[in-house]
């Protein structure tokens, strides 16, 4: 699942950036991505610093500068932005940490086990493509 709200914050920036990507000189700057989701710009601006750092935005300095997506929305999974901001959190387990992997599994385990394989399937194979506009 997605702990974080900085994950969540990342994937509506990315996908203005995916809405603007038909356009070849499209840039938005962070101050714009923050205004158009509505979040504080500079958590945009952090949240832009790792997504340039994972290859996933490119972006140009000064006046007329801004960000892009660094390939194609298709090209971008949900998966692939949670990666940057996510870290592995342990399975729900209904008798505490710890227990499933190293006794018996408990009464939830393949429940959550399969709830959480649909969760990583959808971040996988969802792209941004489903935001980008066409020309």
């Amino acid at each position: 699942m997605l702990q974080q709200k900085t994950t969540q914050n990342a994937i509506a920036v990315m996908s203005r950036l995916a809405e603007l990507y038909s356009d070849s000189t499209a840039v938005a700057s962070s101050r714009e991505l923050a205004k158009s989701r509505n979040l504080p710009a500079p958590l945009v601006a952090k949240i832009m610093t790792e997504l340039s750092r994972g290859g996933l935005v490119s972006g140009s300095p000064g006046p007329g500068g801004g960000y892009r997506l660094a390939k194609p929305p298709a090209s971008i999974s949900l998966k692939d932005v949670a990666m940057l901001f996510e870290r592995e959190t342990e399975t729900l387990c209904a008798y505490g940490p710890g227990w499933c992997g190293h006794n018996d599994p408990c009464p939830l385990h393949n429940s959550v086990v399969a709830m959480k394989q649909v969760f990583e399937d959808y971040l996988t194979n969802t792209t941004f493509a489903l935001f980008e506009k066409q020309p």
